[in-house]
């Protein structure tokens, strides 16, 4: 509301005698050299990110590229260098899609190179985007940088979140966690709402960079914004509730390579058999397909064994496990064994390409073409309740689907607890498994609950509903995480209204500029 009533109330303040009120970067002049700068921006911006966590450094590109789209005035020019910037953010951050197409999906290097090339290209388009519609905007900087560049922002990263079944990876709010003031807007407004404060920050910096006559304001502004989010920081939105329960997460540390394979099926068991019987935890989580089987054809005596050892603890063991049903629906399960009744949860948001083939009768020749053996899988039912395992509530996620917080906070605020499954070995020694862990940092922030993350080959972790990494193991090693974790009761904001706030807070300004520009408009003529 400041913001607005500052934009719309307040003439620019005259420039001191002397001094320029507009300040030149020195940028290139050529529409070649500002799609470079920016293609150097975007790539530059991973480093805020895991495993890296410079959280100020995705604003500072930001505002570098809002400088650079304050320099052009053919939309087609705007458009050229927000894909520039795009290409360099997903070229550098999504880079491991090649690892998993090439060391592990067996597609040769030209093609793998290919296909990752053209997924970052398709996911560059959204930068490009926001310089296609922010460029014809001609009203004061004001209300372009500081209210329709952070709302446009916003919104495509939220297209981009659901759109051809979604892909929110690398959202700007995911590098605020847990470090950055900035991720006290997470309880509140979530991942999008904590990108909308980054791109405001971005837009005060760019105008902070390039006019003098605003710097103070701005600065002034930057400043209570941040405070604002420290402040927020400091709500305990959610209350402990129970007693204390301690838990066990198992790393098998199962290759990728040999996962499938059937002579290595016996040490797989093996592994896990002796991972659980040397646990101490009323509750123990194995990851997503943890053995190399359908459910119906892992030998009975060896789940009996499972369920008797978390019976003597007086709790329950999750396993993720393939299903297969009698009518062959194949599902992504996770199932308990123990001292409550077995509960099967069974993932929604499956992966394409990976889980199911959109499209089969358009797409179904490449299975043919590279010779991968995919059946699709069925998606769960979207109204799954918690697991009730171990005196707790616990939602479960499987893989990538903690990168969808709306999908999370269905099964709040009754869980008490949030579970992760994951298998990141598709994604070897790259970043990825370090900003999926970033990821549940900030589902955790969101809903105030403990979030369990039990992986094949890490990052298996424990962090609580603060979105802080309270211990983890190293990638690549087969152990156990034991820790003591409490249920927590309650709702933060976020929870209660998922992203309908942010959103409404986003179309509310865009639909006000819009009305604005006409109204100009007509008055001029």
């Amino acid at each position: 509301g400041f913001i607005t009533c500052w934009c719309k109330s307040s003439p620019l303040p005259s420039p001191r005698k002397g001094t320029p009120d507009k300040v030149k970067l020195p940028l290139p002049q050529s529409l070649a050299g500002k799609a470079f700068v920016a293609f150097v921006l975007g790539a530059a911006s991973v480093l805020g990110f895991a495993p890296f966590y410079f959280f100020p450094l995705p604003i500072v590109t930001l505002a570098l590229l809002l400088c650079l789209w304050n320099q052009l005035e053919r939309r087609l020019a705007a458009f050229l260098v927000g894909f520039a910037f795009g290409l360099g953010l997903f070229g550098f951050g999504t880079s491991w899609v090649y690892v998993s197409l090439h060391d592990f999906g067996a597609m040769p290097v030209l093609l793998a190179g290919i296909a990752t090339l053209l997924f970052c290209a398709i996911l560059a388009l959204y930068p490009a985007l926001a310089g296609l519609f922010l460029a014809p905007i001609k009203t004061s900087p004001l209300p372009k940088q500081l209210l329709v560049f952070p709302a446009l922002w916003v919104l495509l990263e939220w297209i981009r979140s659901w759109l051809f079944t979604g892909f929110p990876w690398l959202a700007v709010g995911y590098s605020q966690v847990p470090l950055s003031p900035l991720a006290g807007y997470a309880p509140l407004l979530g991942v999008f709402g904590v990108s909308f404060f980054c791109a405001l920050s971005a837009g005060l910096l760019s105008l902070m960079i390039g006019m003098h006559a605003l710097r103070k304001r701005c600065l002034i502004l930057l400043i209570a914004l941040w405070l604002a989010g420290f402040g927020l920081k400091q709500i305990e939105w959610t209350q402990p509730s129970g007693s204390a329960l301690e838990v066990s997460l198992l790393q098998g540390n199962i290759p990728q390579e040999i996962k499938w394979r059937e002579d290595q099926l016996v040490n797989t068991l093996e592994t896990y058999r002796r991972l659980v019987d040397e646990s101490t935890g009323q509750l123990i989580i194995l990851p997503e397909t943890a053995f190399p089987l359908f459910y119906h054809h892992v030998p009975k005596i060896y789940l009996e064994k499972f369920t008797a050892h978390a019976k003597k603890t007086g709790g329950d063991i999750l396993i993720g496990l393939p299903e297969r049903t009698d009518n062959n629906h194949y599902y992504n399960s996770v199932l308990s064994f123990g001292s409550s009744p077995t509960q099967i949860y069974r993932k929604l948001h499956l992966v394409p390409f990976g889980e199911f083939i959109p499209l089969r009768p358009v797409f179904g020749w490449l299975l043919d073409v590279l010779q991968i053996p995919l059946l699709d899988f069925s998606r769960g039912s979207p109204e799954q309740q918690p697991l009730k395992v171990a005196g707790q509530q616990v939602a479960v996620n499987i893989c990538y689907e903690d990168a969808f917080g709306e999908e999370v906070i269905s099964q709040l605020p009754q869980a008490t607890l949030l579970a992760n499954f994951s298998n990141d070995a598709w994604f070897g020694k790259s970043m990825a498994p370090m900003q999926h862990l970033q990821i549940s940092q900030m589902r955790a922030l969101e809903t105030g609950r403990y979030m369990l993350r039990a992986t094949n080959t890490g990052v298996t972790a424990v962090i609580n509903p603060r979105g802080e990494v309270l211990s983890l193991l190293p990638l690549f090693t087969t152990a156990t995480l034991e820790h003591e974790v409490r249920g927590y009761a309650g709702a933060t904001p976020y929870v209660l209204w998922g992203n309908y706030a942010v959103l409404l807070l986003c179309t509310l300004v865009i639909t006000a500029n819009f009305m604005r520009s006409r109204r100009l408009l007509s008055q001029a003529r």
